[in-house]
């Protein structure tokens, strides 16, 4: 339950162990004069921060400087060639039923999750010709690793046999803040190597789990992947299996959330962006935009990288020195390429809805977005076609567009030799370098939620939370932490939370890690 009573709250899944995270306690909803709070940001995190704060009486303004909600997992309207309307956005998104908070977020909507679809497996291929499946590999760790183990033509029990055992100790007692200090030091390449994780396997540790971030493996903090792996793989009961959305992101995700938050009394201010933000005498902020400007008893920061050091640069007395500087010190990710083809011919009957790939030069995944989203099934059942999204993670920035472009739909015919013969009835190529990239040794200058400033606060999946979360969860789950931070000031009980387990699951492994791990 929420705070205010309500059903759609993030709520365990099927592993008993998850963690129960209780907000400080305090009264349902607020009492007296509403406060006041601008979000600056309509991504997930904005979303979870001003869905928490509205739903208890907070007078909540959303400040989002594109025309759509959803960060970067909006998506817009656009107009084919054939005169079709379509919605393009940023790609494929996995939501993975560990994501509680995220899951919960989308209940306020959909109760039920009806609106989310499960893809039957998680299919990854390299160009050598092995193909994994966590299809049916057990949920529950230990018996995932095993059952992964005996079923994986890429990581047999030899490779499990030659592998370092005392290396590979910290992946099964993963806590945080502690892996942090154990593994932050140390690239994701350079543990693997320590760990002896065998050459054919990488595919897996690097696709699964490092380039989830939009990162080369060699610049990717050890910590984060090995964070990964507990939350999705030796951590948590719910499996590698994910949820996709039936419909384009809009239509099944933010315009029923939209509408959730005016019902609630929210301001939505799409197209506005933040100038700047002025902390006032009486401890409020004053938000400026090209319009207008307005003061906020509190502020929620809940932008990427790039977005919240520009507006921290523009915004010369917010926070403390030393927390301005750490804000100035975030970098992006390298650049990352979505192509989605609308094919005059359909591919194979037997291609997945989804298909993580090694080895097939910058092509990391492939959706057949007919498989699961209507609108894409529409269009593919009238014109007998198909729509194919391609990703290629962490282009060179030096690397030709156009040239990356077609190497991209190369790599496709090589994958799928069907779509040689297709015409490409359109086409929309998607370039972004908004990610937050995790660097070796960079934990420590991530923003937290909290700031020297009580009424001034963080979310984004660049925040750290202390907790057992990444990527769309983190946002969600910071999101929910920023609204919380706030509620507090004002005596109002918040959004109760659920992560993953915060340790190993395995009381023997986790006193072996601490013992031979020297923590």
């Amino acid at each position: 339950m929420t705070g205010s009573g309500r059903g759609g709250a993030a709520r365990r899944g099927r592993d008993r162990r998850a963690r129960l995270l209780p907000p400080p306690p305090g009264t349902r909803r607020v009492r007296g004069a509403r406060p006041t709070a601008a979000v600056v940001g309509g991504g997930i995190a904005g979303l979870a921060a001003a869905t928490a704060l509205a739903e208890r009486g907070v007078a909540v303004t959303l400040y989002e400087r594109r025309p759509c909600l959803g960060g970067r997992v909006a998506g817009w309207p656009t107009v084919l060639r054939d005169g079709t309307e379509a919605t393009m956005s940023r790609g494929f998104h996995a939501f993975f039923r560990q994501y509680y908070n995220l899951r919960g977020l989308l209940r306020r909507t959909d109760p039920g999750l009806t609106r989310l679809t499960g893809l039957p497996d998680y299919p990854l291929l390299h160009a050598g010709g092995t193909r994994d499946s966590f299809r049916h590999v057990p949920r529950t760790p230990p018996w995932s690793a095993l059952g992964f183990v005996a079923l994986s033509p890429s990581f047999t029990l030899r490779d499990l046999r030659a592998m370092d055992p005392v290396a590979a100790l910290p992946l099964l007692d993963v806590r945080v803040p502690e892996v942090y200090e154990r593994l932050d030091a140390v690239s994701a390449h350079d543990f693997l190597d320590a760990v002896r994780f065998p050459a054919k396997a990488r595919h897996l540790a690097f696709e699964v789990f490092s380039r989830s971030f939009f990162a080369d493996p060699r610049r990717l903090s050890a910590a984060e992947m090995a964070l990964m792996f507990h939350i999705y793989f030796l951590g948590s009961a719910e499996g590698l299996l994910f949820d996709v959305p039936r419909a384009p992101f809009p239509a099944a995700l933010w315009d029923p959330l939209a509408g959730y938050l005016r019902r609630h009394g929210a301001r939505l201010r799409t197209s506005t962006p933040v100038e700047h933000i002025d902390p006032e005498r009486d401890g409020g902020h004053r938000v400026v935009t090209d319009r207008d400007e307005q003061s906020y008893d509190s502020v929620v920061l809940a932008l990427d990288t790039a977005g919240l050091r520009s507006l921290v640069a523009r915004s010369d007395r917010l926070g403390d020195p030393g927390w301005r500087a750490r804000v100035a010190r975030l970098r992006t990710a390298p650049p990352f390429l979505v192509s989605r083809l609308w094919l005059d011919r359909p591919v194979a009957p037997d291609r997945p809805g989804f298909l993580g790939t090694s080895g097939f030069g910058g092509l990391d995944n492939v959706s057949v977005l007919e498989r699961y989203e209507d609108e894409a099934a529409r269009w593919a059942a009238r014109t007998g076609g198909s729509v194919v999204e391609l990703h290629a993670y962490a282009v060179s920035p030096q690397a030709p567009r156009d040239v990356e472009e077609k190497r991209l739909i190369g790599q496709l015919h090589r994958l799928y030799p069907e779509t040689r013969a297709a015409a490409v009835v359109d086409a929309r190529h998607e370039w972004h370098d908004d990610c937050p990239l995790f660097p070796v040794g960079g934990y420590r200058d991530r923003p937290a939620v909290r700031t020297p400033d009580p009424s001034l606060v963080v979310a984004g999946d660049l925040v750290r939370t202390g907790l057992p979360v990444a990527l769309m969860e983190r946002a969600a789950t910071t999101g929910f932490l920023a609204a919380n931070a706030l509620l507090e000031r004002w005596g109002v009980r918040g959004q109760t939370l659920w992560t993953v387990p915060d340790r190993g699951r395995t009381a023997l492994l986790r006193a072996a890690a601490r013992r031979l791990g020297g923590t």
